[in-house]
């Protein structure tokens, strides 16, 4: 080991900053400390429902890290991997990605979890999260898009599925999102004339019999009321079997029509974590009541990546630390003792916390609490939420922010300014349910289609006769191609003919690849000469000026 320690962090969650920071403050100059994150801020998730609904603005839910970690060194990297025996870390850093190796002697794991929507079919595709300061933006960007075009939109089936907005899990996320996007909603329903509050609908659907399953029963049921109370369904005991971008199906065999599904489910153990070569149970890296991570020298992990024991011999779920701030903050103190006393060759005392409660919003100056076994509800535990998190936020700059926000927004109306419109991928899969629309004649063309599974029809009118024409098309196959030769309206009507999924590229995507691989250009050139009737000079184009059946 060398003169002066290396401790590195991977992590800038709430288990890693405070480990970092709690480091330096413990060790001060005798010890190297640095911080590894994807990003350079710290983000505090609890406040990312009210980021979605505009009450505070995305960067005043964010401190820089270099702002809370004076003397810890941030390195703004993505890890690649990790070399336990020779104590290094690959890391890809800087504007073009270079790798770099991070030597370090003890390493602290806080990577959290990241979310995996694959179990479900067609949830990873059209669901929102809310894990991110960019989740909280796209969703409040969101909502807003799905009111403005309510507004105008003269079809009442589309009326119906955007004014539907869909949130999956009861758990603290799930009841502290609905509950900010409720009264978002409402608050910005006097900007639009033609939407009344009575066609607003607004379902959380949860697997568990009641809502808040993290607090008393009590609780959960007033929680469950309150929201209700104002206009927001509960379907409990229900799950979801498939989702589209225009419904969800529930496991009672429900369609719901929705263009807004908000998933707060899916937490898994990210990529990293996965590949890392460490034992793993439940998702969560294993390790003692110290935190140190068996069979690999000077390796700690803590927070919600790692399954930490509170008893000796653990059996049950509530054995082990629950992946909150609260606990991770605990942690990160309770590891630098730890890593303190191995300096000194000490024993390692064991982590042993009890919760000190817990506290969920519900909106609308609401809120339920459970603090040292005394259950509020109300406008004082909402009071009393809000006081503790502004006390909870790292940075004196971070909560004048907040407190100001808060206050502009007891005063203000909510404002309704789209800065900026949710942008699909370039290229990006979409599921559609049997009978589901994917495009109308008319409509204005918005990329290429390849069919991937399911079946597509084609629906197309003889523009003499007014004889309709049909054709089903098969994986693989492609529509919506005249997009390519520049036309942007559709010439035809496509509808699933059975649960398909589809592969769309907008028609950039299509140059920019027909530019570097020979072998697709001239798949698509035969193709539309052969299909369209033109010739597709792919650097422009040159058409014959027939007219074909197929968009």
């Amino acid at each position: 080991m060398s003169e002066k320690p290396r401790i590195v962090v991977l992590g800038g969650g709430f288990a890693g900053m405070f480990a970092a920071r709690n480091l330096r403050r413990k060790l001060g100059d005798s010890a190297e400390i640095e911080l590894i994150n994807a990003e350079n801020y710290f983000v505090f998730q609890p406040l990312l429902p009210e980021v979605a609904a505009g009450q505070i603005t995305a960067p005043h839910a964010a401190t820089p890290l270099r702002l809370l970690l004076k003397g810890v060194f941030v390195r703004k990297a993505i890890v690649h991997g990790i070399d336990f025996e020779k104590r290094e870390i690959t890391v890809f850093q800087g504007v073009q990605r270079r790798p770099t190796v991070v030597r370090y002697d003890h390493l602290v794991l806080a990577l959290g979890q990241s979310t995996d929507l694959s179990m479900i079919t067609g949830l990873s595709e059209h669901a929102m999260t809310l894990k991110t300061l960019e989740d909280g933006r796209l969703l409040r960007s969101h909502v807003i898009e799905k009111l403005e075009h309510a507004e105008i939109t003269q079809l009442p089936e589309v009326k119906r599925q955007t004014l539907t907005f869909t949130v999956i899990g009861a758990g603290f996320s799930g009841i502290e999102t609905v509950g900010e996007m409720a009264e978002f909603i409402d608050r910005s329903l006097k900007y639009y004339k033609n939407v009344d509050r009575s066609e607003i609908r607004i379902v959380v659907i949860e697997m568990a019999d009641r809502a808040l399953a993290e607090l008393p029963t009590t609780l959960g049921t007033y929680a469950r009321r309150k929201l209700e109370a104002r206009g927001i369904e509960f379907q409990l005991n229900t799950g979801v079997t498939s989702a589209s971008g225009t419904h969800l199906v529930t496991s009672k065999g429900e369609w719901i029509g929705t263009r807004t599904i908000v998933a707060t489910i899916g937490n898994a153990p990210s990529k990293l974590v996965r590949e890392l070569g460490l034992p793993l149970k439940a998702g969560k890296i294993q390790v003692d009541r110290s935190f140190r991570v068996p069979e690999v020298d000077n390796v700690w992990a803590l927070g919600d990546c790692a399954l930490i024991p509170m008893v000796d011999s653990p059996q049950e779920k509530s054995d082990y630390a629950p992946p909150t701030a609260q606990f991770a903050v605990r942690e990160a103190r309770h590891l630098v003792k730890c890593i303190h006393a191995s300096f000194r060759g000490k024993p390692l005392k064991p982590f042993s916390y009890s919760s000190k409660g817990a506290l969920a919003s519900l909106g609308a100056r609401r809120g339920v609490g459970d603090l040292m076994g005394i259950k509020i509800s109300g406008f004082p535990a909402w009071l009393i939420w809000r006081a503790y998190y502004v006390a909870f936020l790292p940075g004196m700059s971070t909560r004048f922010r907040v407190l100001m926000n808060w206050l502009l927004d007891m005063i203000t109306p909510r404002n309704v300014a789209q800065l900026s419109k949710p942008r699909p991928p370039g290229a990006r899969h979409v599921l559609y349910h049997a009978g589901d629309r994917i495009y109308e004649k008319g409509n204005r063309a918005d990329g290429v289609y390849t069919v991937v599974s399911g079946a597509v029809e084609m629906i197309t009118e003889d523009p003499q006769t007014g004889k309709e024409y049909r054709r089903r098309l098969g994986p693989g196959e492609h529509f919506g191609m005249r997009l390519i030769l520049g036309e942007d309206r559709r010439q035809a009507t496509a509808r699933a003919a059975e649960h398909t999924r589809v592969l769309i590229l907008e028609r950039e995507e299509v140059m920019k690849i027909a530019d570097g691989i020979e072998d697709f250009r001239h798949h698509f050139e035969t193709l539309i000469e052969r299909e369209l009737g033109h010739y597709w000079d792919w650097r422009g184009t040159s058409s014959k000026n027939d007219v074909s059946a197929v968009d």
